[in-house]
């Protein structure tokens, strides 16, 4: 789409675009004082989006796999993706993605801390694996029935086991956003520091807030604010940042704000699922982060476009978008307000945060109601016939396509007019553009 602001005659000094902030035909840009350098997004879709939403095939499993693996491209954005050992099918799609021999995002497994568990680390050759730590007396006392020591001595356990094989462990705080931080969580992570020395390898810890109870403030203190806990660890325990993992859910709404504040605030790696796929209210959207990432770094090295080839995919896998789903929702670059319309006719910048076209390779589309005035049948025909703005800026058949719809609610319709039903009304009065259906830009 092209936009053609500041091109009218208007006194230069009066237009400020922010155009460093707002290029349109990228992402919006974020300014930081210090933008973080390490930033990488890693990858639980096959492991707790499966887990959440449903079983996927082993052909499944390699389509989504390559699909992550072209959207974080060569550099490594999307660092990893975490697989289950534990069935014949986990084994088959781990060893499959494997065989596909590509650097990223690289295949690591997801166990619990047990030495059973362990085993099958080795037995797969997976040079790193998260391991669940749950940390919170929630969990210590309630699910394990156990004391605080007994739990993290088993923990340690399997962490040292896989240390001394060879293997990284990631040692996941399960519900770390309702734990002890100074007497359980920051106490067990020193001695995961000391292991990690011991061995010359190092122990990475993914924060989990797993019922989605964190908030990216520091003002709301420990345990529940996601910029303290980072910074906590990171002052007292000595584990540097790039092996900080962040995990969030979705339950409060705020999954995507606490992802932003673990980067901002030192932790490189945020885990995230395509789509939010996973427990309860979901995981971290994957293509949100991709596209912070995008505003922080640019998009050098990923490819935001194999956002719509993922969307393509989880719908022939039956997965339902919401209608307002932010980049693939039915909704999301589609307006029905005429002032909007008649705004995106003069320039597409006044109600488009970027050109979806180039970011995305999605056409802005509106929907036709009573509502939508002559602009949006105006930006209907130009779109869909790939018309320029002097072709219907004074094109009478425009107003009679417009009179026309409001006689269909002056008679009592209510539902929105469908595309094919644009397509047949626009047909009559431009039939030498329209050959066929099929002839239609769609989006």
């Amino acid at each position: 789409m092209s936009s053609n602001i500041g091109q009218e005659n208007v006194c230069a000094e009066r237009i400020n675009l922010f155009r460093d902030i707002f290029p349109f035909d990228s992402p919006p840009k974020i300014k930081l004082n210090r933008a973080p350098n390490d930033i990488r997004i890693t990858d639980t879709t096959l492991r707790d989006g499966q887990q959440g939403w449903r079983t996927f095939s082993v052909e499944e499993s390699l389509k989504i796999y390559e699909i992550l693996s072209a959207l974080g491209g060569k550099r490594g954005v999307i660092l990893s993706t975490e697989l289950f050992l534990y069935t014949k099918k986990d084994k088959e799609v781990i060893r499959k993605i494997k065989g596909l021999g590509f650097d990223y995002p690289k295949p690591i497994g997801w166990i619990r801390a047990t030495l059973s568990d362990a085993q099958l680390v080795l037995e797969e050759k997976v040079e790193e694996t998260t391991v669940l730590c749950s940390i919170s007396d929630y969990h210590i006392f309630s699910k394990f029935n156990m004391s605080r020591s007994q739990v993290l001595e088993k923990y340690l356990e399997v962490v040292e086991f896989l240390l001394k094989n060879g293997v990284v462990p990631r040692c996941t705080l399960e519900d770390a956003t309702r734990a002890d931080i100074e007497n359980v969580v920051v106490p067990f992570v020193e001695r995961l520091m000391r292991l990690s020395e011991k061995y010359k390898l190092p122990v990475r810890i993914k924060i989990a807030d797993t019922l989605g109870v964190g908030l990216p403030f520091k003002e709301v203190g420990l345990p529940r604010s996601i910029p303290l806990l980072i910074e906590t660890l990171i002052a007292k325990t000595g584990i540097d940042g790039k092996d900080i993992e962040f995990h969030g859910h979705n339950d409060l709404f705020m999954v995507t704000a606490n992802h932003l504040s673990a980067w901002l605030s030192g932790a490189a790696l945020s885990n995230c699922t395509l789509f939010g796929i996973g427990e309860r209210a979901g995981n971290c959207p994957l293509e949100a982060m991709l596209l912070e990432y995008a505003m922080i770094h640019g998009t050098e090295g990923i490819n935001l476009r194999e956002i719509v080839k993922a969307a393509e995919l989880f719908r022939n896998m039956n997965l339902i978008f919401p209608e307002h789903y932010p980049l693939v929702g039915p909704n999301a670059f589609r307006s029905k307000a005429g002032i909007h319309i008649d705004a995106f006719l003069k320039n597409p910048e006044v109600y488009l945060p970027f050109d979806p076209v180039k970011v995305l390779g999605i056409w802005p589309q509106v929907t036709i109601d009573q509502y939508s005035g002559r602009a949006s049948v105006a930006y209907w025909i130009k779109t869909h016939l790939n018309l320029n703005d002097d072709d219907i800026k004074d094109d009478p058949r425009v107003n009679e396509i417009h009179k026309e719809i409001l006689r269909m609610y002056d008679a009592g319709r209510q539902t929105p007019v469908s595309d094919s039903e644009m397509f047949n009304l626009v047909k009559k009065y431009y039939p030498e553009h329209i050959r066929q259906e099929n002839s239609l830009r769609v989006g």
